[in-house]
Order: C-alpha cells, then sequence, then structure tokens
C-alpha cells in the first residue's frame, strides 16, 4: 500500500532527475490561439495543445492543464482536453490537471472518479487542489489519490498578490491557533507524506513571487517533502534571483510551471523546443544555487 502512495512521487522525482525541473503549463489563451493562427474554438485549443505536448517531450519533467482554457468551449472543450491527456499518457509525459478543486464529500467522490480511477475519462497523475473548505475536507480525495497511484498539490502560498492577507491570516482555533492559513495547510499537506522514502505524492503550490511575504506566512518550503508546483515565473514576473529566494535551502523537490514565455515561441517546433531547452536550463540553475545556499547556512550554523 505504501508504494501506492508513493507512486507519483517517485515518477514525478525520476522525471524531474531526468529532463529538469520544469513543468510546461498548456493553456490555451485566446490571444495566444489567435497569434499562432488557430481558431479560438476547442478544436484550435486541441492542436495548440497537441504541439505543445511535443515540445515538451524529453524537455520537461510534467505538463500542466489549466482546465478554465478548455471549459470555457462546453462539452466540445472537455472533449479535447480528454484527448491531450490521452495523447500525453501515451507519449508518457506527466499531466497535472490544474482545476483548482475541493468542496464537500459528494463532490469529492465525483472528483476521484473524474481524474483518478483507471477508467477515468480524464485521468491525470495529479490534480490541484483549494482547500478553503477546511484543509481536512480535501483528505478523502487525497486519500483516493494515493491509493491509485496518484498526487495531489494543495494551494497554500499562490502567486497572486490579493491572496497574501487571507493565506497570512493568522487562525484564531484549531490544532494550528496562532499559526498562519498557510502554515496550516502545508502542515496538513506534509502529514500525508510522512512515512514516504524520497519525495511525497502530496504537494503545495507556492508561487514564485512571494518572496517579500514569506516569512509572514511561517511556511519554510526547505522543510516539505512533497513536491512543490510554483508558478509566476517569468510572464508573471519571477525571476531566477526569485526562485533562490523563495526556495532556498529546498532539495530537488521544486516544479517551476512556465506557459506563456514558451508559448510565445509557436507554432515553430524548433523555436518552441529551442525556447523550452533556455528556460529550462536557467530554472535549474537557478534552483541549483537555492540549494547550496541552504547547505551554506547549515554549514554555518
Amino acid at each position: 500500500m505504501l508504494a501506492k502512495r508513493s507512486d507519483f512521487g517517485v515518477r514525478l522525482s525520476n522525471s524531474m532527475a531526468k529532463y529538469g525541473p520544469l513543468c510546461i503549463g498548456i493553456d490555451p489563451h485566446r490571444k495566444i490561439l489567435t497569434n499562432w493562427g488557430y481558431n479560438v474554438d476547442a478544436d484550435g485549443a486541441e492542436m495548440f495543445s497537441m504541439r505543445m505536448l511535443q515540445a515538451s517531450r524529453g524537455r520537461a519533467a510534467a505538463v500542466k492543464f489549466q482546465t478554465s482554457m478548455f471549459e470555457r468551449y462546453g462539452s466540445k472543450g472537455f472533449a479535447a482536453l480528454e484527448r491531450v491527456l490521452y495523447t500525453a499518457r501515451q507519449m508518457g509525459i506527466i499531466t497535472i490537471v490544474d482545476c483548482l478543486r475541493g468542496g464537500l464529500p459528494t463532490t469529492i467522490s465525483a472528483l476521484a472518479d473524474a481524474y483518478f480511477k483507471k477508467d477515468s475519462p480524464m485521468l491525470a497523475d495529479a490534480i490541484t487542489l483549494l482547500p478553503y473548505y477546511g484543509a481536512r475536507s480535501i483528505s478523502p480525495l487525497v486519500e483516493e489519490a494515493l491509493s491509485n497511484g496518484r498526487g495531489v498539490f494543495v494551494a497554500s502560498l499562490t502567486s497572486n498578490q490579493e491572496g497574501a492577507s487571507l493565506q497570512t491570516a493568522i487562525r484564531q482555533r484549531g490544532e494550528y491557533e496562532g499559526k498562519t492559513v498557510a502554515y496550516g495547510i502545508a502542515s496538513c499537506a506534509q502529514k500525508f507524506n510522512e512515512g514516504c522514502t524520497g519525495m511525497g505524492s502530496v504537494g503545495l503550490i507556492v508561487g514564485a513571487t512571494i518572496g517579500q511575504w514569506m516569512k509572514e506566512s511561517g511556511v519554510d518550503p526547505a522543510s516539505f517533502s512533497g513536491p512543490i508546483l510554483s508558478p509566476g515565473y517569468g510572464w508573471q514576473g519571477a525571476e531566477a534571483k526569485d526562485l533562490k529566494t523563495v526556495f532556498k535551502g529546498t532539495k530537488g523537490n521544486v516544479l517551476v510551471t512556465v506557459s506563456r514565455f514558451i508559448a510565445s515561441h509557436g507554432p515553430d517546433i524548433s523555436q518552441l523546443s529551442m525556447a523550452t531547452e533556455s528556460i529550462s536550463l536557467d530554472i535549474r540553475q537557478a534552483l541549483l544555487e537555492a540549494t547550496e545556499e541552504g547547505q551554506d547556512d547549515d554549514d554555518q550554523d
């Protein structure tokens, strides 16, 4: 059973070791579809996604699909998402569905059927979760993911500035009374990774742009043993120095998502591939320096 619970973390860790810490966000924005000369519809979104998968193969540890970019086209959009997820599985690429879901037990059960079961129509390796029904409200879905060899990423410190006031708010009661909301979420997620050898299967979402209020949150990414999915690099303003600040002392478990910067080089496959390789090297170097700086601090203590 422990092997099943560790499966996603092991597979993602191996992929990151082989291809580096880049996750390519496959987000078919209207503007990008237009720039590429594609129709702004479900067919255009599917064609865009297939081309991004080609550029991702062998160059990124995982890909992440933003469901809202498909959902806008209704049933045809969801059908397109099913097909690109199937293609990614056939190509052996690890998939993350960025649906940011959460809810009550009946909702949770439906999500497990949609994304985690072997015959699920939109089978994915992991999905993203919002824990604001209460961190424990997602426990049944996390258990479903782990028992099926899948993973989740729980939003803890998101890259949008408006989230800071909520995520750094101090809890007034409960197990984490006196700690921030973000700290409680990260601590709950970490419990699922206890007993795992290597990287766990329950991850956090920690934005690369949150360095200025990192200390206020009380969250220490370096002490987290699951994967950390980090948006915000590139188009949203985070640079290499931000990765080194936020993820100082981490040990190879940070997966940085990049979408629009890479997509802006399309639709030419060679240009997409070159952009992917270039940004992957930049991210790898920044995170390597973050790890080394943490080790230097430990040696001085």
